[in-house]
């Protein structure tokens, strides 16, 4: 990576105290100018812990990962100096944010735009994804392919994308549709986009989605109505 990039890394985080000081301290530092944390209305010490392990933290209590993403792009397009690239990490440490650097190398390397973290292409803990999660990321892939002509493993919310190609896909969701939106407005834009292999983990603490049947429901039935809404 060039040493005039400029990395930006955002983390939406709903009641993660627990696990939000060990992604913060695993993120590699010599890469990154700055880590955006965005509480989600958390009731907990999420917050406090953020800001304790060096990381800026705004407040969204409008609650729904989308939002939370979208006020983590609003502050980064109130910089003076905006990032070249953005990238979005989860908040309960089942990824690892140390492979950050292999993440956004394509967008150095090949300039590509988007480089998804797959889960399914990598080491992947057992337990660490629950059946629905795997059939859903399989059932959402496969109508991807079949509606938009391309080809995605996973829906993995470990991603790298170049500041500029962020906001010309002008996000909207403020749910559970966040990740998919990113992928089908990429590929209806033609951007260049790959999948790179990624490990994961059991998270730390609870899964306010899949931990539940309705936070599963609610998310898969979001997924699947934002596949054909971009149609």
């Amino acid at each position: 990576m060039e040493n005039n990039t400029i990395v930006d890394v955002i983390i939406p985080a709903f009641n993660e105290e627990n696990s939000i000081k060990k992604v913060i301290a695993d993120i590699p530092k010599n890469i990154v100018r700055e880590i955006i944390v965005v509480d989600n209305n958390s009731s907990d010490e999420t917050s406090f812990n953020a800001k304790n392990a060096g990381a800026t933290v705004l407040d969204q209590p409008q609650q729904g990962y989308g939002n939370a993403c979208l006020k983590g792009i609003e502050y980064l397009n109130n910089k003076e100096i905006k990032p070249n690239i953005v990238v979005f990490l989860d908040a309960d440490y089942s990824d690892y944010p140390e492979e950050m650097i292999a993440l956004i190398a394509p967008v150095s390397t090949q300039n590509m735009e988007m480089v998804i973290g797959s889960r399914a292409l990598g080491n992947k803990a057992r337990g660490s994804m629950t059946p629905q999660q795997v059939f859903g990321n399989w059932l959402a892939t496969f109508l991807i392919r079949i509606f938009y002509g391309v080809r995605y493993t996973d829906l993995g919310p470990f991603r790298a994308i170049k500041y500029d190609s962020l906001i010309q896909i002008d996000m909207q969701d403020k749910t559970y549709g966040w990740t998919v939106e990113m992928q089908l407005k990429a590929a209806k834009l033609k951007m260049n986009t790959c999948e790179i292999p990624v490990s994961y983990r059991k998270r730390i603490g609870f899964s306010k989605i899949s931990g539940t049947v309705k936070g599963t429901i609610s998310a898969s039935y979001k997924i699947i109505s934002t596949i054909f809404k971009y149609l």
